[in-house]
């Protein structure tokens, strides 16, 4: 089961230091994403969540992300 749910506001660490955002969609089977398939599971799940600071949508998996209020 997922940990976090869409409409969440959750932090996690790029290139550019820490970043948050809103999760905007919950992928429980594997996907394309910019290219490249990413692997996701009911037991495993991905995140699609959008930059507060700009329009740019990350995909990222559970362990990579932190919740914040």
């Amino acid at each position: 089961m997922a940990k976090f749910s869409v409409g969440d506001h959750v932090s996690w660490n790029s290139e550019a230091g820490r970043v948050s955002g809103r999760i905007i969609k919950v992928h429980y089977k594997d996907f394309d994403y910019k290219g490249h398939r990413r692997r996701a599971s009911r037991g495993d799940p991905q995140y699609e969540i959008k930059s507060d600071k700009t329009d740019h949508i990350a995909a990222h998996k559970e362990g990579a992300l932190t919740k914040i209020e």
